[in-house]
């Protein structure tokens, strides 16, 4: 320990901790400048949004368009523009809670963010078959 270190440990001041680089990194990408801790809360509603429209998307491509196709030739036409606007929608809300999971410093935060890429990844997947449909038509 250095003399600077020793000082500041008696003087009851705590060294600023070293910021990972990975870290350092994701804060540039999301433009994160500091920390703060009451944005936890936001970041977790901000999660359970991103996951209830994602669900509903899923629920409406997957459940209600094939049984509503057989009944309605017209559900075809609404539902592809409905699931792309709530692929787009459930996308914004995931930036969203990920900034919010990296400004409150969330100890989740990497978990998160690695659940969301997945989650990224299944919603682009499902806008361009979708976007596909919709200009085969």
């Amino acid at each position: 320990m250095t003399t600077v270190e020793a000082q500041a440990q008696d003087a009851g001041i705590r060294p600023e901790p070293t910021i990972p680089r990975a870290d350092r990194f994701m804060r540039a990408l999301l433009r994160v400048p500091a920390t703060d801790k009451r944005a936890a809360r936001g970041a977790e509603r901000a999660f359970r949004t991103a996951i209830i429209v994602s669900g509903i998307r899923c629920l409406i491509t997957y459940l209600a368009v094939p049984i509503l196709i057989p009944v309605a030739a017209v559900a075809g036409m609404i539902a592809t523009p409905l699931s792309i606007a709530l692929c787009l929608f459930a996308a914004v809300n995931g930036v969203i809670g990920v900034r919010r999971f990296w400004i409150s410093n969330h100890r989740y935060r990497w978990m998160y963010t690695g659940f969301m890429a997945v989650v990224f990844v299944v919603l682009a997947v499902a806008l361009v078959m979708d976007i596909g449909r919709l200009v085969g038509a």
